[in-house]
């Protein structure tokens, strides 16, 4: 697709690590640890002592006990022992899970439960054949597909370092999550492993069928699709990351709107004098149509535009993106 969305994020933002599983076919489920709104209790059984407590609760003494006494200071009695009938917040389980997918940054940590019960079907857009759009920056040639990609892998990391799951519909095996600045253009991107025909309407049939085949066996819980994409418009126009939804889709229109108000925000607390133009419209796009969770659909910027192709090639900036709208979807989540 194209359009356009200006966006250049600030450097200094720190780049989130994350951790997670699944298969190199990317449908990864993430095991999820506590975090403060989803913490695990227990409590002791008659003659229990504090390292029996631990280890029936599947806690490494000599990485959790120290742990859980901080976290229950003033609820010990007599040389530290454990009180019946007294709730004790358990320490957190350091886990993590590969995904070969993301390459390099393979390992992810889960850090909370924020998105558990989550299901995210994640779509970059064209590849294979079709590279997509294309800008020029430095003598260098800038492919939609890659960092449309590059920035989906993040949010799928982030995804799942929250506790969510992710199906990862398109795919390289080769790229994972990178940090140069110019990306080289390949065409081993696949549809869950087969080919992307190189039909604009096959192409889009064959990622849409993907997910309703995913999304039947997952209905019952909270599933959306979001689409990545980055635009093509003259060089001089800037434009800030915009999103669309189907006009009959309410959840996809909340995610939609919800997405532009913590961008929105971000850029008042970052760059308060720049401000920010991106829009939220109903769109009668092939895949909003055809995909049955709901879904949204994004255009990252001009990949014709220098200052918006700041915003793909530093990879501050993609990570960036990719945390914000983050904060996005575990906002939407919790208001679901």
């Amino acid at each position: 697709m194209k359009q356009n969305s200006k966006m250049t994020l600030p450097k200094c933002l720190k780049r989130l690590r994350f951790v997670a599983a699944a298969t190199l076919m990317c449908v990864a489920q993430a095991v999820f640890s506590q975090n403060n709104s989803a913490a695990e209790y227990d409590t002791p059984q008659k003659g229990e002592g504090l390292d029996a407590f631990l280890l029936r609760n599947g806690r490494n003494l000599n990485e959790h006990k120290e742990d859980f006494i901080k976290l229950n200071s003033n609820r010990f009695g007599a040389n530290g022992a454990l009180l019946l009938g007294v709730r004790y917040r358990l320490p957190l389980k350091v886990e993590q899970v590969t995904m070969p997918i993301f390459g390099a940054d393979s390992v992810v940590t889960v850090q909370d439960h924020a998105l558990r019960g989550a299901t995210y079907y994640l779509v970059s857009g064209h590849g294979g054949p079709d590279p997509g759009a294309i800008g020029e920056m430095n003598g260098h040639k800038l492919h939609e597909d890659e960092y449309a990609y590059d920035i989906m892998l993040r949010l799928a990391r982030n995804v799942v370092a929250h506790g969510g799951k992710v199906h990862i519909i398109i795919q390289d095996p080769d790229d994972g999550i990178r940090s140069e600045e110019y990306l080289p253009c390949d065409s081993h991107e696949t549809c869950m492993g087969e080919p992307i025909p190189l039909g604009q309407l096959d192409r889009l049939k064959q990622r849409s069928q993907a997910i309703n085949k995913l999304y039947a066996t997952e209905r019952k819980g909270y599933c959306r699709s979001i689409f990545m994409h980055v635009d093509s418009r003259s060089q001089n126009k800037k434009i800030d990351i915009f999103f669309y939804h189907y006009m009959k889709s309410k959840y996809g229109e909340r995610l939609a709107r919800v997405l532009h108000s913590v961008l929105d925000a971000k850029y008042r607390e970052h760059q308060p004098s720049r401000g920010f133009e991106g829009t939220v419209s109903e769109r009668d796009l092939y895949v909003l149509k055809a995909t049955n969770p709901p879904a949204v659909f994004l255009e990252l910027g001009n990949i014709q535009n220098w200052r918006d192709q700041k915003r793909f090639i530093l990879e501050s900036n993609r990570q960036a993106i990719a945390n914000w709208l983050t904060e996005g979807l575990i906002t939407d989540y919790e208001n679901n």
